[in-house]
């Protein structure tokens, strides 16, 4: 039995604690715990979009804050979630986002539920959102941050690419969601992996990487494709 391949241990190992449910700030966003009082700003911000931004997700487009509401209330009551409203310098919540299955016996956590306002898309405080709650899995010690998306969303599966998440392979016929059936994109990070991730986007997010009309003076993916060690 002892020639029988197994993979590598982990020496140590104990189950990683729920990543802190609280309020966040970095250069460009702020991320806090997503409440139903987040639910009228964020109508008014999702109201901007004709209603491309829910076709890949199990809910939405919403009649009104209420509706929307009950969705932040779902989200709120699921054990293994939890939920951040993506507030911009104004104060106002442009987008939410979620930390799905959270699993601390085996150190994994997902992000999903990614829903930004067009206000909030291919800005910087997006990708700072995504790498605030990456950074906050990892140092609470996961191991494997998850990102997973239907298929055919070539947006989704561009966005993790350019956030460094590794392509896993696709589950076909996963689920069943607004009466269509999705094959899910698997993609990761591991633990190992975000610590050469990390000083990229540490780099990138800096003010000075930026002009005063915002633009960029190095684009992300050269910074995490060759970070500093």
């Amino acid at each position: 039995m002892d020639d029988l391949p197994v993979g590598p241990s982990v020496p140590g190992w104990e189950p990683a604690p729920p990543p802190t449910h609280e309020a966040v700030r970095g250069h460009w966003c702020r991320l806090e715990p997503l409440a139903r009082e987040h639910a009228e700003a964020l109508h008014a911000a999702y109201e901007e979009d004709d209603g491309r931004l829910w076709t890949c997700m199990p809910w939405g487009p919403f009649s009104g804050p209420v509706e929307l509401a009950k969705v932040i209330q779902w989200i709120a009551a699921q054990p293994d979630w939890q939920g951040y409203a993506i507030l911009t310098p104004g104060g106002v919540p442009q987008g939410m986002a979620c930390y799905l299955r959270i699993d601390p016996p085996n150190g994994v956590v997902e992000v999903g539920a990614i829903a930004y306002a067009p206000s909030l898309q291919r800005t910087t405080a997006a990708t700072e959102a995504m790498f605030l709650m990456a950074d906050r899995a990892f140092t609470a010690g996961y191991r494997r941050y998850e990102w997973k998306c239907d298929a055919l969303n070539a947006a989704s599966r561009a966005a993790a690419r350019r956030l460094g998440f590794t392509y896993e392979g696709t589950f076909r016929q996963a689920i069943v969601y607004k009466g269509r059936s999705r094959d899910t994109a698997w993609y990761s990070i591991l633990d190992r992996e975000w610590n050469s991730l990390r000083p990229g986007f540490v780099r990138w997010l800096d003010p000075a990487n930026f002009d005063s009309g915002g633009r960029q003076s190095t684009r992300l993916q050269d910074l995490i494709a060759s970070p500093e060690v």
